[in-house]
């Protein structure tokens, strides 16, 4: 019995969600309860559970759609196994026989050798969370030296970069964050006041305010 999954009733004032991921494919084993998406709203990220235990029949909409409430976005057959358990053959002696590991390569042990740091370089590395292995060293062998970690704190490394996509609570925000700064007057008012007259009424009676209460 195939069963629809669908986008539940969104919040008051929200019109629409995005698909944000997708935590199952089509054709995987789904359990009642799982969750199978989350979809992010301006407001909050929203999870779809299953409803029932069954097969991921069909995805209709893929990560980065925008739905409604109630549009139907997959398709689950209850009580159905995966098509590749259906037709996995039967296991023969030989194949239920452990695999012989095989011997590490030199050079894996040589790489190994390559990320041993010095005590000076591994507190380098823990302070700025560096991880060596991601390193050229210069040292001998290929060793990662502490100049070569110093190299890569002040820029000298090559770094991976990625650019994502805002998360659509985040563009609200800066949405709201832009609004406020175009809209709101940033500045800083200062008012002078002439203080000479009180400070002479306190020169006067000050210290007779003080022997009646006994405070300044």
């Amino acid at each position: 019995m195939s069963i629809e999954v669908k986008v539940p009733v969104l919040p008051e004032s929200v019109s629409d969600a995005t698909i944000a991921s997708w935590h199952k494919k089509a054709g995987e084993r789904v359990r009642r309860d799982e969750n199978l998406v989350d979809l992010e709203t301006d407001k909050v990220v929203l999870e779809v559970p299953s409803p029932v235990d069954g097969v991921l029949k069909e995805i209709k909409r893929q990560s980065g759609d925008t739905v409604v409430s109630d549009e139907i976005i997959a398709v689950i057959e209850e009580g159905a196994a995966p098509a590749a358990e259906e037709a996995k053959p039967a296991a023969t002696p030989e194949a239920r026989a452990e695999p012989k590991v095989a011997d590490k390569p030199a050079t894996a042990a040589k790489a190994a050798a390559g990320t041993e740091l010095s005590p000076a370089g591994r507190r380098v590395a823990e302070q700025h969370g560096i991880d060596a292995k991601s390193v050229e060293g210069t040292g001998r062998r290929g060793q990662v030296t502490k100049e070569d970690l110093v190299r890569v704190v002040k820029g000298g490394g090559a770094r991976p970069e990625e650019r994502v996509p805002m998360t659509r609570i985040r563009k609200r925000i800066a949405e709201r964050l832009m609004l406020s700064k175009n809209s709101i007057a940033m500045l800083t008012s200062f008012n002078e006041v002439n203080l000479a007259a009180v400070m002479a009424m306190r020169k006067t009676h000050g210290e007779a305010f003080e022997k009646a209460n006994g405070i300044k």
